[in-house]
């Protein structure tokens, strides 16, 4: 009887034991697995953290390059740059958790956004003073021909050399004159006799340009024949210390969208030779070309 009890007490505390150590194994099991979970979560964290610094590093890098190249939009670059370099600062004293990781790369989006933006309005302004230099060495050949203008085109030379040199911000292209005969019935038929033209026809295109003030835009065309006349109303506009004669004014509703301009100038008993047509902004020259009659 004795024996029964013995056995009986042994037996549970082997089951005892066996409980104690089903559990420990299983606590130690899931132990084991939470620190394989929070080591997993670590490393991947600090894989994000690093993949947002060098994107960081990449976006200050491309402010750099754009800033160094020093365009009137450098202020604004360097307003840009010194943005992610604050938000490098932070980030390099994160703790790298889940929740700063995340609102480090909403910070980033933006400023990623932002540096598009800018980038675009960097690379359309780099294209105006290319064509800005371009317009500006052509001048050279302008300036040389009016030493035959009158006295009131010689005193503006000087104020339009600095003028181009500062350019506009809408660019004309595609400037093209030419003579016409008018019929009877209306039609007009191209010449290059000077005897037979009744009517100048100049065209010219304004260049879409999206971030250029939009409304009412007035040019000055100035035609000048081979006598060194200026051809029809003649009038004198002032700028300033600064005249200008012109033959007429064009008036164009300008809605950052490429405008094509035409305008008739009539006359009679056109003068043969080389005549000249500029195209002003106030007292900026921003166009020009010439024709030949024969």
């Amino acid at each position: 009887m004795e024996n029964q009890k013995s056995n009986s007490s042994l037996k549970a505390v082997i089951a005892v034991l066996a409980v104690l150590l089903v559990g420990s194994l299983v606590y130690i099991f899931k132990a084991t697995s939470d620190a394989d979970a929070v080591k997993t979560e670590l490393k991947t964290t600090l894989t994000e953290k690093e993949s947002v610094m060098k994107d960081l590093q990449e976006l200050k890098a491309t402010y750099d390059a754009a800033i160094a190249e020093n365009t009137s939009m450098s202020d604004e670059l360097i307003q840009e740059r010194d943005k992610v370099v604050n938000l490098i600062s932070d980030l390099n004293k994160s703790k790298g958790d889940v929740n700063s990781l995340s609102k480090y790369k909403k910070q980033f989006f933006a400023l990623q956004s932002n540096m598009k933006v800018l980038m675009a309005e960097n690379d359309e302004l780099k294209k105006e003073n290319a064509l800005v230099t371009s317009q500006r060495d052509s001048t050279v050949v302008v300036l040389g021909e009016s030493k035959k203008y009158n006295e009131v085109l010689v005193g503006q030379n000087e104020e339009l050399s600095k003028a181009v040199e500062k350019a506009s911000k809408l660019t004309i292209l595609n400037m093209k004159t030419a003579a016409y005969k008018m019929r009877s019935s209306g039609k007009q038929i191209e010449t290059d006799k000077a005897s037979r033209a009744d009517v100048l026809k100049i065209s010219f295109t304004i260049a879409e340009n999206e971030v250029a003030k939009s409304g009412d835009k007035s040019y000055y065309v100035q035609v000048i024949d081979s006598k060194n006349n200026v051809l029809g109303n003649k009038n004198t506009e002032t700028f300033g210390d600064s005249s200008l004669v012109y033959s007429f004014i064009t008036n164009v509703k300008y809605e950052n969208k490429t405008v094509q301009v035409t305008e008739d100038l009539p006359g009679k008993d056109f003068a043969k030779g080389t005549y000249f047509v500029n195209i002003f902004d106030k007292n900026v020259l921003v166009s020009k070309t010439s024709f030949t009659l024969k």
